[in-house]
């Protein structure tokens, strides 16, 4: 009988193509998942004038929108996300596989640099296709938000604004998620081979590195994210300063004036929280879908 296969090891003809799918499959399976909880994220994250719309806590907003709003709520514009992900998701895992490939990162032994080189250039790629998406997803999910219609949204930003309103955060993604990234993967990547030295496919190995890996790379640039904050929210403060932040380096140097090293950490606990089950399931679900559809 022949050998049983490494669902790691795939055919040189199918593996990018397998890899683009699973990662495809992946990441609408963690962004559905996640939805309602990014919904109250945007939610707690957007300043609003209209006491309905503050909310005290993750807690609090759940309860506040369900009651008021209904469940629905916390799932608009999922369809924006469920659109975009899975090409954004089979571009970055596509890619991710490939540039780790050529750089060397399938060599024994550990592989530092090319697996962070693999995540930032895997980022770069689905950012630029899943911005436009994100914008709209987030549109949708704010308080009295007229949009319930992804191709309407779409429609009417384009005509009000132009193409720019699409990709006016790309530059500040980019800045965080490049690091997070090329972190996360890293960390996986380490977290892995010391679980699982047989590369075999272990769902307890693959869900523990994902979580520890989103952990850790969201703890490292959580001050990024505390910038990218200001820069988005800076027309609603009556804060001078704040309200003309020029750019990335400018907001972290407010926030080392204003609160000092406690500064940049704010947000840290529930930005963990909510990432660590969020990587863990799209590695759970990556992996899973690398092994259930490879061809032998």
């Amino acid at each position: 009988m022949a050998d049983e296969v490494d669902y790691e090891a795939l055919p040189p003809n199918a593996g990018t193509l397998v890899n683009m799918l699973a990662g495809a499959l992946a990441g609408i399976s963690e962004h559905a998942v996640m939805y309602p909880v990014d919904s109250i994220k945007t939610r707690m994250q957007v300043f609003s004038a209209s006491p309905v719309a503050i909310y005290s806590g993750v807690g609090n907003a759940f309860s506040r929108i369900s009651s008021t709003e209904g469940m629905r709520a916390l799932w608009r514009g999922v369809s924006s996300v469920v659109l975009g992900a899975g090409p954004a998701h089979a571009v970055h895992f596509g890619t991710l596989e490939a540039v780790k490939e050529l750089a060397g990162g399938n060599r024994g032994g550990p592989q530092w640099l090319a697996t962070s080189l693999a995540g930032a250039s895997a980022t770069i790629a689905a950012d630029a296709l899943m911005n436009p998406f994100d914008v709209i997803k987030q549109r949708m999910q704010v308080h009295k938000s007229e949009f319930r219609s992804v191709f309407t949204c779409a429609r009417v930003v384009f005509k009000n604004e132009g193409l720019a309103a699409f990709y006016v955060s790309y530059p500040t993604t980019l800045a965080i998620s490049i690091p997070f990234n090329a972190i996360q993967y890293t960390v996986y990547e380490q977290v892995k081979r010391v679980m699982n030295p047989t590369h075999e496919y272990s769902p307890s190995t693959h869900i523990t590195a994902g979580a520890v890996a989103g952990a850790f790379a969201a703890a490292v640039t959580t001050p990024l994210d505390v910038a990218k904050t200001i820069l988005q929210t800076r027309g609603t403060s009556h804060d001078p300063e704040i309200r003309n932040v020029r750019g990335m380096m400018d907001a972290l140097r407010i926030i080392g004036a204003k609160d000092g090293l406690k500064g940049y950490s704010r947000g840290l606990t529930p930005r963990v929280l909510t990432i660590m089950p969020s990587t863990a399931l799209c590695w759970l679900s990556y992996e899973f879908f690398k092994a259930a559809i490879r061809t032998d």
